[in-house]
């Protein structure tokens, strides 16, 4: 169900923002086999619950590239560079990238403090620890990975076709 999801998920970000969803999806694959490894190295043990962290911290991943790509969406509408836009796009959608995951790594701490003091603490830790090494690996992706893949087309000839960039953008 989790592999379905993502597929469907990528295939709405292609659909929709075209080439930065393409990019978008190679930053998920990313983000997906950074966390498993972490999984293995720390190692985090998956339970139900703990599969539902992943996949939370996995939909925060989706989000942050969204608002990115939705702030370089409005930067291009003002006649921007793609170079421009996506600084702009990424300058833009930090502070709500930020103050959103921030505020779930806080919320992953008092999880972890409470869960502790729990008799069935197990599931509870299991949450907050793969939420928060998912959160931190989102944040990882979406400002280094996603933002790299993309400066790699600044100065090329699909620079200049900004209706790669986005299917909304109504410019050619």
């Amino acid at each position: 169900a989790g592999l379905i999801g993502i597929m469907i998920v990528m295939l709405f970000m292609i659909l929709y923002y075209r080439l930065s969803g393409i990019l978008a999806s190679l930053a998920l694959i990313f983000y997906g086999a950074l966390v498993m490894a972490l999984f293995k190295l720390i190692p985090v043990t998956l339970t139900l619950a703990g599969l539902g962290g992943f996949i939370l911290s996995m939909g925060m991943a989706v989000d942050a590239n969204v608002l990115i790509f939705e702030r370089m969406k409005e930067e291009l509408r003002t006649d921007s560079t793609l170079g421009g836009a996506i600084e702009g796009g990424f300058n833009r959608a930090w502070t709500a990238i930020r103050d959103g995951n921030v505020t779930t790594l806080i919320v992953c701490g008092i999880l972890l403090w409470l869960g502790s003091s729990i008799v069935a603490s197990a599931p509870v830790v299991a949450f907050a620890w793969a939420l928060a090494i998912g959160i931190l690996v989102s944040m990882f992706t979406a400002i280094l990975v996603t933002r790299t893949l993309l400066r790699l087309f600044v100065g090329t000839p699909l620079a200049r076709r900004t209706w790669l960039f986005s299917s909304r953008l109504g410019m050619g």
